[in-house]
């Protein structure tokens, strides 16, 4: 897409937590680990319009690095392996970049494939709960 980038969506990390080979994430333990792993749970879910087609697929970015989504999206909260992610960028209050951010991100077009959409969907889906801000402007 030759488009600028006209949207970013970000979540915050709201816990960091270890898990163990043969423990799982998610409605129905979905996503089972086959090694250890550290995950954080993101306050975005399909409530907010993030797409429950989503689960188990596609990833988020923190701070350069993607963090896949692990388990079922849930109606308030979305689960990333931050395993590669640094210490220091995955801690609670964090933001992680669902859909664009610095220095590219995900392209809309990308989240859109892989919750098997196109981008208009997604951006239509988003909701209420979102804190907007509009930068630049006509004029």
């Amino acid at each position: 897409n030759p488009m600028a980038q006209a949207v970013r969506l970000q979540g915050k990390i709201l816990q960091v937590r270890r898990v163990d080979r043969g423990e799982t994430v998610g409605y129905g333990a979905v996503h089972r680990f086959t090694r250890p792993r550290r995950l954080a749970t993101v306050g975005v879910g399909y409530a907010d319009g993030f797409l429950r087609s989503s689960s188990d697929r596609g990833s988020a970015v923190l701070g350069g690095v993607a963090a896949p989504i692990v388990g079922r999206v849930s109606m308030d909260l979305i689960t990333l392996d931050v395993s590669d992610a640094p210490d220091e960028l995955a801690r609670p209050g964090a933001m992680v970049d669902l859909i664009g951010g610095d220095g590219g991100g995900r392209s809309l077009e990308d989240v859109a494939a892989d919750a098997g959409t196109i981008a208009y969907e997604i951006l239509t889906a988003l909701g209420r709960r979102y804190e907007r801000r509009y930068l630049g402007g006509i004029g």
